[in-house]
């Protein structure tokens, strides 16, 4: 799944199925070098209380949304992933608050989905990608 948040509410992505493929392959193969530690994270988020819908976002620019938890090369992997979570996408206006009813609808099981936020290139979506399977 991955929408595009315009105008203050999610909506399908209206880039091509040839460049979601591709896209979804760099980060399929990007996402497998850090799932252990993203599922982590998103366990301890939510454990401790700060969200139910935490959200990852990849990146290869520098960003200031989230907290670093994986640079860039760290573990191998071509992009940064940074800590986050649904209320700062609604502070800092990326999620509408008329839309967040419709994001926690739509946010799939964090146990078995990791919630990435891309920001590649000219590409910027939610995209839940399955944690492998052990």
């Amino acid at each position: 799944m991955i929408n595009n948040s315009n105008e203050n509410a999610l909506m399908d992505d209206a880039n091509s199925p040839e460049l979601n493929q591709k896209l979804m392959g760099y980060i399929s193969e990007d996402f497998i070098k850090v799932a252990d530690q993203l599922k982590e994270a998103s366990y301890q988020i939510r454990k401790r209380g700060f969200s139910d819908n935490p959200i990852f976002v990849v990146t290869n620019n520098e960003l200031e949304l989230g907290v670093l938890l994986i640079d860039a090369t760290e573990l191998a992997n071509n992009y940064s992933y940074r800590a986050s979570y649904m209320q700062e996408f609604v502070d800092r206006k990326l999620i509408g608050e008329e839309s967040v009813l419709l994001f926690q609808e739509n946010y799939k099981n964090a146990d078995e989905f990791c919630c990435l936020f891309a920001l590649i290139g000219d590409f910027s979506g939610f995209v839940f990608v399955p944690y492998p399977e052990d």
